[in-house]
């Protein structure tokens, strides 16, 4: 039965809430979850000497938070639509700030994997209310300022994450990237509790054969690609290969296309969405976006902190000028967002992201100057600002109040399935990239400076490796460029102010 509550307005804080303090409150939540995508890539050096472990193990530290996270948002855009946004964001920000105190109380690399996978539970039942959210409290005509602050939370998060992981690993150790997160977790709890709203929920049957089928063909497609190389692309044990994973996962993944399409009752994943151009292209971009930030953490703090010998805290400050320039521009790309045609803005920020990866990837050498990564970085944080929010928006335009969460759970869950493929992408190429130079990371090999540098011998052949593996990066940016160059103008911005659509209903 659908409930009412009599708090709830989409237009905003005429029904007696303020869906400004909302937002604020729930992207405190999201920030952390987000921050979590990559702040263990600054201290993959510092995990892998305290707890012993392979280059391989420490990536899935990542990996199995990210799948954890990918394969249910889009069952938990739906639990939100049925049970309440602000009680399903509510149940896993509980569980996120447990896990991330259990990640930080474990002792070995194996424990720490399964705890990460709880965490990003935790993380999968929060975004989509986020998204959602905002999408029910404001009106389409004035989405993109809301939009912008979510937008703004999730690329500021993504680079702030090495930042923060580098100072708390310098002055505390690696534990406290994950204990900072308890904290924080209550603050938002208490904050989310007092200002989200109670919004109307609708009636939903889960598709649950399309959860099991969309997580088994995730599990065995990540599995494969980040396996492979470890397995020489052969036989793991039996009759299992890394090529019958792969191909596994891939029939699985058309059985779930093919199910979600003759599914006529609720699908987990409704096509009609894909009707609206510009909620394609833009699940497409943020894919884009997803895949490649994810990619590039991880050999550039590998690069700054064995190659050029910087402190955990030196190497995460190369992020700074992305981090500062993309929270500045965040209210002036929000103004933008709601008046100017988002092919404008998301091809400029797309543009801009690939052409500085090239320039900071030409520079990935032992004897660079600190100012030629640092300028192209400025660069990458105007063309991150110029993504996320005016994306965001575009994909949420048109999303019908009863379809918040199922769209929110698309998009959300595009951009971590991309996410997942572009760590285990970059693990594989960093693999295959040192085997070509005669190289197999130890950290045995590492030298005695704070940094952990490498061998003089080394250093040379490692850089390159580096820099190789990282050329995925600009190649996902070209790729979002291409496709927002076909998104059409929104609605709201072809009709007088008079007759723009109107806030839609929730129920």
């Amino acid at each position: 039965m659908t409930q009412t509550q009599p708090r709830t307005s989409p237009a905003g804080p005429a029904a007696g809430y303020n869906p400004w303090a909302a937002l604020a409150a729930l992207c405190l939540g999201f920030f952390m979850i987000l921050v979590d995508t990559t702040i263990v890539s600054v201290a993959t050096p510092a995990i892998i000497e305290d707890l012993q472990a392979e280059v391989n193990s420490v990536v899935w530290v990542t990996s199995a938070y990210l799948l954890a996270y990918a394969v249910p948002l889009l069952i938990t855009g739906r639990l939100g639509d049925r049970f309440g946004q602000k009680w399903v964001y509510l149940a896993g920000l509980a569980v996120f700030t447990l896990s991330s105190l259990w990640c930080g109380l474990t002792h070995s690399v194996e424990t720490l994997i399964v705890a990460r996978a709880f965490q990003g539970i935790g993380g999968a039942l929060m975004t989509p209310q986020t998204m959602a959210t905002i999408t029910r409290i404001f009106p389409a005509e004035s989405r993109g300022k809301a939009m912008a602050m979510w937008g703004a939370t999730a690329g500021l998060a993504m680079l702030v994450g090495p930042i923060l992981g580098g100072v708390l690993v310098d002055s505390l150790g690696w534990e406290w990237i994950f204990f900072i997160n308890v904290p924080v977790g209550v603050v938002g709890f208490v904050l989310a509790w007092r200002l989200v709203p109670l919004l109307p929920t609708h009636p939903h049957r889960f598709d649950w054969l399309g959860v099991a089928l969309s997580g088994v063909a995730m599990f065995l497609l990540v599995f494969g690609i980040q396996e492979g190389h470890q397995y020489d692309w052969g036989r793991i044990t039996g009759f299992v290969s890394v090529p019958l994973l792969i191909v596994a996962g891939v029939v699985v993944l058309a059985g779930f296309v093919w199910q979600q399409r003759r599914n006529t009752e609720e699908p987990l994943l409704p096509m009609n969405l894909f009707a609206d151009r510009n909620f394609s292209l833009a699940n497409v971009a943020i894919s884009c976006m997803g895949f490649a930030v994810t990619a590039f953490g991880f050999p550039l703090m590998l690069w700054a902190q064995l190659v050029r010998g910087y402190s955990p805290t030196e190497a995460a400050l190369l992020f700074t000028p992305m981090a500062v320039t993309t929270m500045v521009l965040a209210p002036v790309v929000g103004r933008w967002t709601d008046s100017v045609h988002p092919r404008r803005l998301v091809g400029a920020g797309f543009a801009l992201l690939a052409l500085s990866m090239v320039v900071v990837l030409h520079q990935m050498t032992p004897g660079s100057s600190v100012w030629t990564i640092i300028a192209p970085m400025t660069v990458f944080g105007v063309g991150n600002a110029l993504v996320w929010a005016p994306n965001s928006a575009t994909a949420t335009r048109n999303l019908a109040m009863h379809q918040a969460g199922a769209g929110a759970g698309v998009y959300n869950a595009t951009r971590q399935v991309a996410s997942v493929l572009g760590s285990a992408a970059v693990a594989v190429l960093i693999d295959s990239r040192l085997a070509a130079q005669g190289l197999v990371f130890d950290p045995a090999t590492q030298g005695e400076s704070p940094g952990g540098g490498l061998p003089p011998q080394v250093i040379d052949r490692f850089s390159t490796a580096m820099a190789e593996a990282s050329w995925l990066v600009p190649a996902a940016f070209v790729v979002g460029f291409v496709a927002v160059m076909f998104f059409e103008r929104p609605g709201h911005q072809t009709v007088a102010p008079a007759q723009a659509r109107p806030a839609a209903q929730p129920g």
